[in-house]
C-alpha cells in the first residue's frame, strides 16, 4: 500500500473532524491560582525549542517539587543546574525565543502546558529562592506566558506510565553500555559504570 500523505488543514479536518468545544476553550493567557498550585507541585517539565530554521530540541528539567518560580500571573522562572554543557535548548532560545513546556507531576495523568516567549537569565533577585542544597542557579529560563491550559490524560492512561506493573528499565541494557555502543568514546565500560554509578546522584549540583 502506497503512503497518503496529508497536505492541508482542511484534509486533516476531514480525517480528524471538529475540535471538541471544551478543547476548543480551554486556553487561558494568565495563571490560575489551579495553574499556580500544579508548578508548585510539579518536580519535572519538558521544554520544546527550535531555531529559526525549525531545528528543534525538547529538554528535561527536574528539580525539587516547587522548583518553577512564579514571577506574576504571565511570568515563570526555571532554574538551570549543572549538566552536559550543549545548552541546545538555550541556543535555540538565544536565535528563537518561542518555546513550548509540559509540566508533569507523577501519578497524574494530566499535564499543563505552557507556551510563550523565553528569555535567560544570568541575575535577578528571586535566584535566592531557587537555591537548592546551597547551590544557587547561574542562569535562569524566564518566559512569558502567551498560552496555558490543562492536557488530557489519555496518553498516559494509554502508556500506563505512572503503573509500576508496565515498567520494564531492564529491558535495554544500563546507560553506560548505551554510551559505549553508540559513541566514540575513550573510556573503558568499567570506567563509565562507575560514572553513571552511584557518584552520579551525589554530583547534581556541583
Amino acid at each position: 500500500m502506497s503512503w497518503v500523505e496529508i497536505e492541508s488543514e482542511a484534509e486533516l479536518r476531514e480525517l480528524l473532524g471538529e475540535v471538541m468545544p471544551r478543547a476548543a476553550t480551554k486556553e487561558r493567557t494568565r495563571l490560575h491560582e489551579r495553574d499556580v498550585e500544579w508548578l508548585a507541585a510539579s518536580p519535572f517539565c519538558l521544554i520544546a525549542t527550535s531555531d529559526e530554521d525549525g531545528n528543534c530540541d525538547v529538554s528535561p528539567k527536574g528539580d525539587p517539587v516547587g522548583f518553577v518560580h512564579v514571577i506574576d500571573d504571565t511570568t515563570i522562572a526555571i532554574p538551570d543546574r549543572p549538566g552536559n554543557r550543549r545548552a541546545d535548548g538555550f541556543r535555540n532560545i538565544l536565535r528563537n525565543p518561542h518555546v513550548g513546556l509540559i509540566f508533569l507531576i507523577p501519578g497524574r495523568n494530566e499535564t499543563l502546558r505552557v507556551n510563550g516567549r523565553a528569555r535567560l537569565v544570568r541575575e535577578a533577585p528571586f535566584f535566592d529562592e531557587m537555591t537548592v542544597k546551597g547551590h544557587r542557579p547561574q542562569l535562569a529560563l524566564v518566559v512569558e506566558i502567551e498560552q496555558i491550559f490543562f492536557h488530557c490524560a489519555k496518553s498516559f492512561l494509554r502508556s500506563a506510565l505512572w503503573k509500576p506493573e508496565s515498567w520494564g528499565p531492564d529491558a535495554l541494557p544500563s546507560h553506560a553500555r548505551l554510551v559505549k555502543d553508540v559513541q566514540k568514546v575513550e573510556e573503558s565500560l568499567e570506567t563509565l559504570e562507575n560514572y553513571y554509578g552511584e557518584a552520579y546522584a551525589k554530583r547534581l549540583y556541583g
